[in-house]
């Protein structure tokens, strides 16, 4: 298969992907019965005899999955973009510190009893607020005898770390200081990651962002080729390597919490799936970004069904991901060199 058509049938691959999540489930629905409704709901077919069944595929499993398909494409992007920016194919979103900085933000509404709103916001806020402390740290150390200077690779990754640290901690404070009968449960299912909770509504308010903070990511994906190099040699292209790099940075925060403000803390999609993208289309980012954003998306969508069948109850969608993510990985571990290279 020559690298031209991965794309084609990723995007074939995603749409089939996307129509069994719709069917699969505790109540499954034949795939007849969701064409009708999704015809009907076009105005081109009458109602389907199954009054039930249409409600749990709009109200409950098509949120699911568009949820789902965001947030796999969002932490593909936003990995594949990290990875580039700081030259380093084990880098993934949790570097500078969103994961655990969204993780407590969401534990400071639950402790607090905000609304679903402000939830949201402080989820996106945590995760924001950790970049900002990296970048500054980075800055911090970074500065010459003038006071002055642009934080190299290296610095913005101890930035990033002591960011995690920081906000590690933080998140056990809140832990301890939870209810332990009503809090605190809350708190560890947030973290572990589910699409149970996610509402039309929710969906409407996070997901145009979300896709928004992608689209940004494809854009700039004509620069990460230049980034990946070093910094003179993107300098003698005329690019402002600072500030790109900033840039890419701050949309690929704002697009990875999202998808926490959305679903919870979800590993290992940023770290493993622009590797497949690599190995299948090659360091190009101009191929690889999409290409990640269909596989990652098809992964979640794959992740989520099972997360909704194996079991009579619910696995948590984080422990899911984990697990075909150590899979992947492994499977994939000893051709990661050539992919990257």
């Amino acid at each position: 298969m020559s690298r031209r058509t991965i794309l084609p049938v990723c995007l074939v691959l995603l749409a089939a992907s996307a129509f069994a999540g719709l069917c699969v489930g505790r109540y499954p629905l034949p795939a007849a019965q969701v064409l009708q409704a999704l015809a009907h709901r076009l105005g081109l077919a009458p109602p389907p005899a199954d009054a039930t069944g249409e409600v749990i595929l709009f109200a409950e499993r098509t949120p699911r999955v568009i949820a789902a398909m965001l947030i796999g494409a969002g932490l593909s992007l936003s990995g594949a973009s990290y990875q580039s920016v700081f030259r380093n194919p084990l880098v993934s979103p949790s570097l500078l510190g969103v994961l655990a900085g969204a993780g407590f933000g969401a534990a400071v509404a639950v402790v607090t009893g905000a609304p679903a709103e402000l939830r949201l916001l402080l989820t996106f806020a945590g995760g924001a607020a950790a970049v900002v402390v990296g970048v500054v740290v980075a800055r911090a150390f970074g500065r010459d005898g003038r006071g002055v200077g642009d934080p190299g690779i290296l610095l913005l990754v101890f930035g990033g770390l002591v960011s995690t640290a920081l906000f590690t901690a933080l998140l056990s404070i809140m832990k301890f200081a939870a209810d332990p009968e009503n809090q605190l449960p809350d708190i560890v299912f947030w973290l572990l990651g589910s699409l149970a909770a996610v509402q039309p509504h929710e969906l409407w308010r996070v997901g145009p962002v979300l896709a928004a903070g992608g689209v940004v990511l494809l854009f700039l994906s004509r620069y990460l080729d230049a980034l990946a190099l070093s910094d003179d040699e993107a300098r003698s292209l005329g690019l402002p390597v600072g500030g790109l790099r900033l840039a890419v940075i701050a949309a690929a925060t704002v697009t990875s919490a999202l998808t926490v403000a959305l679903a919870g803390v979800i590993g290992w999609v940023g770290l493993i799936v622009p590797h497949v993208a690599r190995l299948l289309v090659g360091p190009t980012h101009r191929r690889l970004m999409p290409v990640a954003a269909c596989i990652g998306a098809v992964f979640m969508i794959v992740s989520d069904g099972l997360a909704r069948t194996l079991t009579a109850s619910e696995i948590p969608l984080g422990v899911v991901s984990d697990l075909l993510g150590v899979v992947i990985f492994l499977m994939v571990l000893p051709r990661i060199r050539r992919g990257w290279v």
